[in-house]
């Protein structure tokens, strides 16, 4: 089943008010929270799971309460209370700070790089070639509004679309598990596929990309782990064990050989027990972030600030980054990053 755009625009994020912004009462000796709820990805090892299992987390424990479906939902669930921290493309931080969601980013957790990229396909024999080719097309994407909208958009705009004729191309939600089926079953006439599921895809044969984001951009961050300000003024150590942890699971995952660090990912999901299949961790090649351990740059927040002023989504000057950024708490940030 798909959703339209008008259907997510619909989901607004304006109804959350202070009360509904909460926190983990799992506190240790010290009052600060040691335990942090959360949400993983089925068949997949985030960063802070990572983190946890090599020890960089001391004596943090991490709770999950379910499977996210998207960065806006994951970083929204942080919002409400639902859970402690969430991850999210940056332009979707911004979005939900916008909306006047007290969150700030801590680290970046994933980005793009010659490995690790999100590509937008087609079948081998499409006719969609360009970006004009895409008008009136179905183009299906984990979530609307969010890292892939963002790409098309620009991706269209960079080769002369009117706006017009922007909003004819129709993206619709396609869970990325889903999306390869339905792009070969003609569902969708683009679908987007990063990472492991994209390898698979390829090795299947059969699609053509049309383009990347790296392609667009190079190589970039993102987007970030995020916390409630309200969280960090009453929990500022737990953060930064948690964030200098990622860090450190970061600089691992880069500096370990590929072969250690898909054994590691494939022990951590196999010791877990719920039943998830594995196979798709063998093609983990990147987690494609630019900065030394995640270290936020201004231009990973500034670039979606422009994007999201066009789209009339944010008023300019509405938000000041040093609010909605910050590598206080990582202990691997370089100096003045």
């Amino acid at each position: 089943m798909t959703t339209t755009r008008r259907d997510f625009l619909g989901l607004s994020l304006l109804g959350m008010t202070a009360a509904t912004i909460g926190c983990s009462t799992a506190a240790g000796s010290s009052g600060e929270v040691k335990t942090l709820r959360y949400q993983g990805n089925v068949g997949d090892v985030n960063l802070a799971e990572l983190a946890a299992d090599l020890g960089y987390l001391g004596e943090l424990k991490l709770e999950w309460v379910g499977n996210t479906i998207s960065g806006p939902q994951d970083i929204q669930s942080a919002a409400t209370g639902q859970t402690d921290f969430g991850g999210a493309f940056n332009g979707a931080v911004l979005k939900l700070a916008g909306a006047g969601a007290p969150i700030q980013a801590v680290i970046g957790y994933y980005g793009t790089d010659k490995d690790a990229y999100n590509g937008f396909y087609v079948l081998e024999d499409s006719p969609i070639r360009s970006a004009r080719d895409l008008i009136g097309r179905k183009i299906g994407m984990n979530t609307l509004g969010a890292h892939h909208e963002a790409m098309l958009n620009i991706y269209a705009k960079r080769a002369g679309l009117s706006g017009d004729e922007i909003k004819k191309i129709e993206p619709l939600v396609v869970p990325p598990v889903n999306t390869e089926q339905s792009l070969r079953q003609k569902q969708i006439e683009v679908g987007v596929l990063g990472g492991i599921l994209r390898d698979k895809a390829l090795q299947r044969g059969g699609i053509r990309k049309v383009f990347s984001d790296f392609d667009l951009l190079g190589p970039f961050t993102a987007g970030s782990y995020v916390f409630t300000k309200r969280f960090i003024k009453a929990n500022p150590n737990t953060v930064r064990t948690f964030t200098t942890g990622v860090a450190k699971a970061i600089e691992w995952s880069r500096t370990t050989p590929r072969e250690q660090v898909i054994a590691r990912k494939t022990d951590i999901v196999k010791r877990r027990g719920r039943n998830e299949d594995t196979s798709a961790l063998q093609f983990w090649r990147s987690n494609g972030i630019a900065g030394t351990g995640g270290a936020i740059e201004e231009r990973e927040f500034g670039t979606w600030v422009d994007w999201l002023t066009e789209r009339g989504e944010l008023k300019p000057g509405q938000l000041k980054l040093s609010d909605v950024y910050t590598n206080e708490f990582n202990g691997l940030a370089k100096k003045g990053a």
